[in-house]
Parts: C-alpha cells; structure tokens; sequence
C-alpha cells in the first residue's frame, strides 16, 4: 500500500517558533501537507472542523488556554485527527495526559528536526493501520487492546459502546469488553453509517435496534439469531435516535 501524505495543522501561538516549525515541515513536504497554521485556540477549532486534518501539530498552551480542552471540545464533534505536542514544558502531567490520549508523540522546543521526522512517520504508521482484519467471508472483524491481550468481535456482533474514562465498554450479544481505547479512537475505526455517536459517551449500532422507548429513554438491540440487549440512553441519546 502506498503511503499517503498526511494533511496537517500547525497550532503554535508564537510567532518565531510557528515559522520555524513551518519551514522544518516544508522540508517534509512529501509526507506533510500543512493546509493551515493558527495562532490561537478559536481560529484552531474553527479551522481543524473545516478541514478535518490528518494530524495536528499543537503547542500544548495556547495564549492562557490550554490545548487540552481544545481536544475536548474536537472529541466531542467526533473522532480526533493523530496528535503531535509540541511544547516547552517539560512536565510529568502534561506527558501522562498525552499518553492516555494516545498521541503520536510528544516534541520538546526547540524542535529536532530529526524528530520531528520521527514523529510525522509514526502519526502516519497509526493513521494508515487501524486494527481491521477480514474474516474468511465478508464480515469485517475488528481487533481491540484488552488489559490482557486482544479481542476479535465482527461489528454485527457488536450492540454499543459506552466510554468508560480514557477506556470503553465495548457490549455486544455474547459479553461485554473494557478495550484500553478512548470512545473516539473506536469511532474512527468503525463503519459511521452503521455506528453512530448518539451523545458524548455513547455509540450504537443502528442497523441493530429493534425498539426504542422514549419515555424509559431505552434502546433495545437485537442480533441475527434473535438475541437482545438494552441500553438506557440520555435524553439527547434517545431524542438522537428517534428522530434521525
């Protein structure tokens, strides 16, 4: 498979550091497109929802917010795109943060070039292998990380998802999983049309439900062989699923 050049935002609130990053991706050019560069955290989101980037560059404080709620409210509107920090703080809590979101790395100022070049082929390694493999017939089967290994489930077999922390509950017909994925990561890995993000902590299988009850906000779930399972939603949830 061909490797795909990677679309990019560089989110740096300082003048001199955003250039030199911006002139060490150009020397990157054939594995970076940088399509826009913000010096601040309104214009990042707006521009990050427009041109929903493969990976983003971001300086961790941006002009006395932090990037972290920046990534909230982007998890919020749907999957993220693969991270790089970059940032002069050298701290325990900022680096715990950025591997409970799994970003692709994490890059002290000034920056390395050669590291730089590291980061962008591993954030390019994570966004061209999601965990996908193909069963004998058509079915897609999808591999998660468990506590102690790994679990296949076909996604027909899989009912709904609630996030649980920086983990998720993955329910399906024959047993419930915790996969050491956040709700987001998941959701860019499955199929949107059939797995739809109803509120801010939980995805269903649509092509699964068999009843929903809105006045006890619940969604019933039914498999091929007639098995079920229920979830109680949220008011939104349940409002989501009603009316789309």
């Amino acid at each position: 498979m061909s490797e795909k050049r990677l679309t990019a935002i560089v989110v740096e609130d300082e003048k001199l550091p955003r250039l030199s990053l911006l002139q060490k991706l150009e020397d990157l050019r054939q594995q970076v497109e940088v399509v826009d560069s913000c010096d601040n955290y309104d214009s990042a989101l707006q521009s990050i929802v427009r041109y929903k980037p493969d990976l983003l560059l971001l300086d961790i404080q941006l002009r006395g917010r932090n990037s972290m709620e920046l990534l909230e409210e982007l998890k919020a509107l749907g999957p993220l795109p693969q991270i790089i920090f970059t940032t002069a703080y050298n701290e325990r809590g900022y680096l715990m943060k950025a591997i409970k979101l799994q970003v692709a790395d994490y890059l002290l100022k000034p920056i390395d070039r050669n590291e730089l070049a590291l980061a962008i082929a591993k954030a390019a390694q994570a966004a061209q292998a999601p965990e996908k493999t193909k069963d004998k017939g058509e079915a897609e089967r999808l591999s998660f990380r468990t506590a102690n290994g790994k679990v296949f489930m076909e996604e027909a077999d899989i009912a709904y998802i609630v996030a649980d922390g920086n983990y998720a509950q993955v329910t399906g017909f024959r047993g419930r999983d915790m996969v050491l994925e956040n709700l987001s990561a998941l959701e860019g890995r499955l199929d949107g049309e059939q797995f739809v993000r109803v509120d801010r902590s939980t995805i269903v299988n649509v092509k699964c439900i068999y009843r929903l009850n809105a006045k006890r906000r619940t969604c019933t779930l039914m498999a091929a062989d007639g098995t079920t399972v229920e979830l109680t939603l949220s008011k939104n949830g349940i409002e989501r699923l009603i009316n789309g």
